[in-house]
């Protein structure tokens, strides 16, 4: 979430973000809720000061009449009976009681204004995407997304002889995948990976491991389960129509739809010290989505799945932009190195406003070749967070020894999420007999090194 002094006083910056992010919020509605809840809180401050002094009077009458009248703001005289100070009866007790109390019954009302208040600027506030990156290209729509760079051929299979076939249609004739079988203990879009694809599956896995390994990420195995408020701390909403949130019947639970809520998660409410910054974790969940309104969106076989596996790269750093931009590229860099090993045609997209989703100060995506599709396919995304994320969570850290806490930075990518991924080697490294060939990358971690043909 974003730092509510800001927004109140950026308010127009704030509401021309919102318009070229296309989100729908009410910042003007935010603005008199925080507005309103300053005057409600100095009102029940005020209620208690006086309350206090009254006591002290009732107690041990110190003040006369002119400044006992002055003690009291104007808004709270006359209903008190002190709107003249020729009023105020500062020795008589037991007037100073019934002004006591007078002020001890008002503080219900205006403690529930405030927390009424409180309420209406949360709600409001979790409305509010992120601050934008001003390179960020304008627009919401696939088409306005800017290409930044393609790497890596496209085969030219007309040349070669052969049409190719998507990874649903190699998977079906080599006994790869079961999704009738999946359909029928866990509904459409759940499937059994079978024989080799399984070694290739777990393959991906370590390779994407011990690639960020080397780059020194600490690996993780992530719980596949958090609870709601880390969820929304995160930014992700785990509850209405149009969630992608699996939830647990009968439990503060949610089925996680990546390991960066975890691990995101995993520091909420703690004070780093510098030295321990950047922490960098290569975590391995599962991810469940319920992909509430895909209808209509490229989803054939294991492209758009509820259930999945993924590496997912995460970092928390100082609160600097300069050090999360560097953190992002090589976020980038890492994902374009490990396609680039697999051997597969990419290429990387900078995602316009209205695509980004709320905690992303930017975003890139690489797109992989998928020429069963003849079109690009999206493999991996990487955000620079900013402290959106660790706002709400609260996670800070001293700048250096001493210093007064400030908000981290989180930045969160994709390494490998395999469904996609099988995807891509597939689709890609198909033989004109039938069979697929492994990547050489990926021949140390399997014990074949092309997949079929078969032979009936």
């Amino acid at each position: 979430m974003l730092d509510l002094r800001y927004v109140v006083a950026h308010a127009d910056e704030i509401a021309h973000n919102v318009a070229h992010r296309h989100v729908a919020a009410d910042v003007p509605g935010l603005v008199a809720a925080a507005e309103a809840r300053s005057t409600a809180l100095v009102r029940l401050e005020e209620v208690r000061r006086v309350a206090n002094v009254v006591a002290r009077q009732t107690g041990k009458p110190t003040l006369d009449a002119m400044a006992l009248h002055a003690a009291v703001p104007e808004f709270l005289r006359s209903d008190l009976g002190m709107a003249d100070p020729a009023e105020v009866r500062p020795t008589d007790r037991p007037w100073l009681v019934q002004v006591g109390k007078a002020l001890k019954a008002m503080e219900p009302a205006l403690a529930a204004e405030v927390d009424r208040l409180q309420a209406a600027i949360e709600s409001r506030a979790r409305q509010l995407p992120n601050l934008t990156h001003p390179d960020v290209p304008r627009g919401a729509s696939d088409e306005d997304h800017r290409v930044l760079r393609e790497v890596g051929v496209r085969r030219d299979f007309a040349t070669e002889g052969f049409a190719p076939l998507d990874h649903v249609q190699l998977a079906e004739k080599l006994g790869l995948i079961d999704f009738e079988a999946g359909a029928k203990v866990a509904g459409q879009k759940f499937y059994f990976l079978q024989r080799e694809l399984v070694l290739l599956d777990l393959a991906l896995q370590r390779f994407a491991i011990d690639l960020l390994v080397q780059r020194g990420f600490t690996p993780m195995v992530t719980p596949d389960l958090a609870r709601p408020d880390i969820l929304e701390g995160i930014g992700f909403n785990p509850r209405g129509s149009e969630t992608q949130v699996y939830s647990v019947a009968g439990h503060d639970l949610c089925l996680v739809g990546t390991a960066e809520i975890t691990i995101g998660g995993m520091l909420a409410d703690t004070i780093l010290e510098a030295e321990q910054l950047p922490i960098r974790i290569a975590g391995i969940s599962h991810c469940f989505r319920t992909e509430a309104g895909a209808a209509g969106r490229e989803s054939r076989g294991l492209y758009r799945v509820h259930q999945f596996t993924k590496v997912e790269m995460f970092v928390f750093c100082q609160g600097d932009l300069a050090q999360s931009e560097a953190h992002h590229a090589e976020l980038v860099a890492i994902e374009e190195e490990l396609f680039t090993a697999l051997e597969v045609p990419y290429r990387v997209l900078d995602i316009c406003a209205g695509d980004l989703g709320a905690p992303a100060y930017r975003k890139f995506d690489l797109e992989a070749w998928m020429p069963g599709r003849g079109a690009w396919g999206e493999i991996t995304s990487t955000s620079n967070c900013t402290d959106f994320q660790a706002r709400r969570l609260q996670i800070r850290a001293r700048p250096e020894p001493g210093a007064k806490p400030k908000l981290v930075h989180t930045l969160n990518g994709t390494a490998i999420a395999l469904s996609r991924g099988l995807i891509a080697v597939l689709e890609n490294h198909q033989q004109a007999d039938g069979s697929i060939a492994m990547p050489k990358a990926l021949r140390p971690y399997l014990p074949f090194d092309r997949i079929g043909p078969r032979h009936t």
